[in-house]
């Protein structure tokens, strides 16, 4: 019995030892660098820190009941795809686009990325807690986002190129595809979700919420910007032939995820008389997608709607993702004195 558990136990270190051999003994991340534009997105990502706790949604309730049956149904179906999108990439897209990322201080920024999603995906939950009912806040998170055709279709097709890079050794041009499709969904596939709140707070109204949305967006800004930067780095270290299959691939997903939005957009909002103003949206979204790629825009442009405009650009709010975190909230904080007896935990089971 000895001899067996020595025999166990000598294999597993033999195979420990021999699995540690093929790896580096220690990475260490070096900050001390010359200045870039990793230094700076850390920064800024770092000063736009913040938590859905901040924000005191029922001063949104007045507003939610004058809302119709409708205005209701297009606010919250929005944020339910929305919320389906961030879990996908908080999950899945930037733990594995950051998986073969060589560069330790850039990893580090799509840690810190990644868990912004969460904290996204989690304020959608914040909104739902106070606006809905417990069960239907169920049925839409559990039921509908993850059965909804126009969601599945596109989270299935940002997901594969995510799921390339689970091997071992992955190529140049998969890291690079997976890139352009974390930024075509952060730049471009969330824009959709994100009008109707911005619609409602550029007149006033649910304007916590739109805050948060507003928040969520400069977010995503950044995350893009960043995430683009990088996807153009990895196309220069790609043939000249890969490159040009890259830019088939590119526009094909493009095409086929651009349909499908137009189709998701008016399953949302036709009801109330919005498609039109969404997909105008879309394009300019769509166009700052390709830009942060280094390309050309690629869809006609008649601007969107000033009101959407409005709720992005007031005294107290900036759209440019280099702006401030400070802006246009209030901390929704319950303090209390702390005394000693609060650290005694002898009599609590």
């Amino acid at each position: 019995m000895i001899l067996d558990v020595f025999f166990f136990y000598e294999i597993r270190y033999n195979n420990t030892t021999a699995i540690n051999k093929e790896a580096e003994i220690l990475k260490v991340v070096n900050w001390n660098t010359q200045e870039d534009m990793t230094n700076i997105f850390w920064r800024q990502n770092i000063s736009q820190m913040w938590v859905e706790t901040e924000f005191n949604v029922s001063k949104d309730l007045s507003d939610w009941a004058e809302l119709s049956e409708y205005q209701q149904n297009a606010f919250k179906y929005a944020l339910a795809g929305l919320t389906g999108l961030d879990t996908h990439q908080a999950d899945d897209g930037m733990p594995l686009v950051m998986l073969h990322t060589k560069d330790l201080r850039k990893k580090a920024v799509y840690n810190f990325m990644a868990m912004m999603e969460q904290i996204h995906a989690k304020s959608y939950s914040h909104i739902f807690t106070t606006l809905l009912p417990s069960k239907e806040t169920d049925e839409l998170l559990n039921d509908w986002a993850t059965n909804e055709p126009h969601l599945t279709y596109k989270s299935q097709m940002i997901v594969n190129k995510y799921h390339k890079l689970w091997q071992k050794e992955t190529s140049i041009y998969d890291q690079y595809m997976a890139r352009v499709a974390s930024v075509l969904l952060e730049t471009f596939l969330f824009y959709s979700g994100f009008y109707y709140p911005l619609y409602l707070a550029g007149q006033g109204q649910m304007t916590t919420s739109g805050e948060i949305i507003r928040k969520i967006l400069l977010d995503e800004s950044i995350h893009g910007s960043f995430v683009g930067l990088d996807a153009q780095y990895l196309r220069s270290l790609i043939s000249k032939e890969d490159q040009e299959k890259a830019d088939k691939e590119m526009y094909k997903m493009i095409d086929q995820l651009y349909q499908n939005e137009v189709s998701y957009t008016h399953m949302l909002y036709d009801d109330i008389d919005l498609a039109d103003d969404v997909i105008q949206y879309l394009h300019y979204n769509g166009n700052k997608a390709l830009s942060n790629l280094g390309f050309d825009p690629y869809f006609e442009e008649k601007g969107f709607n000033p009101i959407v405009e409005n709720a992005l650009n007031t005294s107290t709010k900036n759209h440019d993702f280099f702006s401030v975190k400070g802006d246009g909230y209030t901390l929704a904080l319950n303090v209390e004195d702390l005394d000693d007896d609060d650290f005694d935990f002898s009599d609590r089971d």
